[in-house]
């Protein structure tokens, strides 16, 4: 066989990690909720936010801003994430790999040009 070919017995331990995580994520699951007390009281039932009483609906609207730059953090900080495999393999990739990042930095400047131009940070 020939070097850097994966046979699918190469994957077993990824396998064989994946089973046991879920195990024992469903065993904890399993085992808390049947040895667990089962004390259910109006007080335990009821609303808690940081020891404030409830009052009022909670389903208030908010403003898109709040959505809107919480939307633009995880895209742009997922962005971010794609560069460290090119920062751990920088020498390897040579001028090719340089100037694909270069590519890939410029089209993250131009998103993050076109949301400053439409004003998406700016909170009134």
């Amino acid at each position: 066989m020939p070097a850097g070919v994966s046979t699918p017995i190469d994957f077993l331990p990824i396998v064989l990690s994946f089973i046991v995580a879920f195990g024992f994520v469903a065993t904890t699951i399993f085992v808390t909720h049947k040895l667990g007390p089962k004390r259910k009281t109006k007080i335990k039932d009821d609303t808690f936010e940081c020891g404030i009483e409830s009052q009022g609906n909670a389903r208030i609207p908010f403003s898109i801003k709040y959505f809107l730059v919480a939307i633009l953090f995880v895209l742009f900080d997922v962005e971010v994430i794609f560069m460290y495999p090119w920062a751990v393999n920088f020498k390897s990739l040579g001028v090719v790999g340089f100037l694909e990042m270069l590519t890939f930095v410029g089209f993250l400047l131009v998103g993050f040009y076109y949301i400053l131009k439409k004003g998406a940070l700016k909170w009134e």
